[in-house]
């Protein structure tokens, strides 16, 4: 049974860091140190106006009024960082500036070396192999259930993880992505199983669910199902500011915390932003408290409603579990008859004022958050209603262009070799048949579509038509 870590509800949910960020504005001293904007003194004035002085004010780094340091973690930033583990029920749990990019590139640099074999799946984000390309680590591909009607990369099958470690003996690391980018759900629990069987470490890579810890109704955590260590996004879905996110290491883990830690100081800005670590601390406070408790059932009930009035629609669809695979409720991608993805994102921009989270040729995603409001979502049915009963014609195939890339990689050399080896840049026409030097991955939800060491082919250049030339090996 899965267990959602709380807080006493009559208790004061303690956010160390913030108490001591606000500290640090009440009592401001004469400042002689970096940043050199001094408390907002030299920002140009729009910037100041449009932010706000206060924003600018706690713009600081670690080492200066008891704030605490990073690395080592001491004083308010340690207690942040404990309590998050807390929260999130981590033997250990690291703040990370530049997103969970950090976290991944950490496990390549201090997990992983070269020559070691890595199990991961082919749709996982590009700084898992980013963190390859590193250490000189290499990939073993686990390829996904493809959901062809949707156009998106599905669940992960525990029968094609065992199969490679029952293949080789040399493997340092299953790396997972669970959900995908779009809410599909592997078997974490089964591949956790297989994992310790073979006693190979199993990481998860569970940047879009941060919420999963603090509500019920949505899927068990991967740490809760057996997993050595996870990364968490907080700045997708959990409420704090942008590039900010946490790491944590599971209780009885076969991974080293203290590599990763080694790894992540190496890897960090030498001036953090307090700003950042405040507002993760701020946020993992918020998830605890009942006001977030209450919104987090409200992002829930939201996206029951939307689905709802999608499933009163005649042209526009949802995908929702079917066919033996899970999803998070929270995450509703959905498409329409006869227009592709790219042109639904562009009607909901400009005819009625909506961003969604992004758009692939069969459809868009869109994202219940604990900041939405049902007004939000009201307005949104009510603009999707209209789109159903409307005759659009689609211009988006015009281009010839690919957003989802689904390609089964046909690999030459190492993703590091190939990086580091000589290379020119030459016409995308004249790419087919050479070898990839570079990493090609779209954001969102940077998937790969091209790795260092790789074969360029046809079926490639659909998703390159933004691209006049491209990095090959010489």
């Amino acid at each position: 049974m899965k267990k959602t870590i709380r807080n006493d509800k009559t208790s004061k949910i303690k956010a160390p860091l913030v108490e001591a960020l606000k500290k640090y504005y009440e009592t401001p001293m004469h400042q002689f140190h970096i940043p050199g904007h001094t408390r907002g003194g030299a920002a140009l004035p729009e910037f100041r106006q449009l932010i706000g002085k206060k924003a600018l004010a706690v713009d600081t780094t670690d080492e200066f009024d008891n704030l605490g340091t990073l690395h080592p973690a001491t004083g308010p930033v340690k207690e942040a960082q404990e309590l998050a583990a807390q929260a999130f029920g981590a033997k250990r749990t690291f703040f990370l500036l530049n997103g969970s990019t950090a976290g991944n590139l950490a496990f390549g640099m201090g997990l992983t070396k070269k020559g070691q074999k890595i199990v991961t799946n082919r749709n996982c984000h590009r700084s898992i192999l980013t963190g390859l390309i590193i250490s000189g680590a290499e990939p073993l591909w686990l390829t996904p259930h493809r959901l062809d009607e949707w156009g998106l990369w599905g669940q992960v099958s525990p029968e094609s993880v065992e199969e490679i470690l029952k293949s080789h003996d040399d493997i340092g690391l299953v790396w997972l992505t669970n959900p995908t980018y779009e809410g599909v759900m592997s078997d974490v629990k089964s591949i956790s199983a297989i994992c310790k069987k073979y006693k190979v470490p199993l990481i998860v890579d569970e940047a879009h669910a941060c919420l999963w810890n603090f509500h019920d109704s949505l899927p068990t955590p991967a740490m809760q199902l057996g997993a050595d260590a996870v990364l968490h996004s907080l700045h997708k879905t959990g409420g704090s500011m942008s590039q900010s996110s946490m790491l944590h290491i599971a209780h009885d883990s076969l991974i080293s915390g203290d590599a990763v830690e080694k790894a992540l100081k190496l890897l960090h800005t030498t001036s953090p932003s307090m700003l950042l670590l405040a507002s993760l601390d701020a946020a993992r406070a918020n998830l605890q408290s009942p006001r977030g408790a209450k919104q987090i059932r409200r992002a829930v009930s939201n996206a029951k409603f939307l689905r709802r009035e999608i499933d009163k629609m005649e042209k526009i669809h949802h995908l929702q579990p079917d066919f033996g695979f899970k999803t998070d409720v929270t995450k509703i991608f959905i498409k329409v008859d006869g227009l592709s993805g790219v042109r639904l994102e562009s009607i909901l921009e400009i005819e009625f004022g909506i961003e969604v989270e992004s758009a692939s040729d069969a459809g868009l995603l869109l994202l219940s958050n604990p900041g939405n409001t049902r007004k939000d979502f009201e307005y949104l049915a009510e603009c999707l209603h209209k789109i159903d009963k409307t005759q659009y014609t689609d211009i988006c195939y015009l281009e010839h262009k690919k957003h989802m890339p689904m390609l089964t990689p046909i690999i030459r050399m190492s993703p590091r070799d190939a990086y580091f080896s000589p290379k020119e840049t030459i016409p995308k026409t004249q790419a087919v048949g050479r070898i990839s030097a570079e990493v090609i991955a779209e954001c969102p939800p940077g998937i790969a579509i091209l790795l260092p060491g790789e074969l360029i082919t046809e079926k490639h250049l659909p998703y390159l038509t933004d691209y006049e030339c491209i990095e090959v090996l010489s």
